[in-house]
């Protein structure tokens, strides 16, 4: 089981402190990965898009998950976000573990 928090702001524990789906352009828009389970090795892959499914961000990270777990993705634009909707997916070894909308308002 997989859930995906967006925010703007992350705690200590990197969970999202205030889940958003709505975002200023100036900010860090950060993606929480909670996850369930227990494995030897999990490739967690996030891929920001907007609109039309042009790349934001691609990234990866390993994790030897042994029970619930959190990992944190974020990404920043120091200029500002373009105005409109994004979309960020979230797969596990390969295989879609879900996605999340979100929109940059001016």
């Amino acid at each position: 089981m997989t859930r995906i928090d967006l925010g703007n702001a992350i705690g200590t524990d990197k969970k999202v402190t205030a889940p958003a789906v709505t975002f200023k352009p100036n900010d860090t828009i950060y993606a929480s990965v909670l996850s369930e389970g227990t494995a030897p090795a999990v490739a967690l892959a996030v891929r920001w898009t907007f609109e039309d499914g042009q790349l934001v961000n691609e990234a990866t990270q390993k994790i030897a998950p042994t029970g619930p777990a959190v990992t944190e993705f974020h990404i920043v634009k120091p200029d500002g976000w373009p105005a409109g909707k994004y979309q960020v997916a979230v797969a596990a070894n390969g295989q879609s573990a879900g996605t999340v909308q979100f929109t940059v308002v001016d």
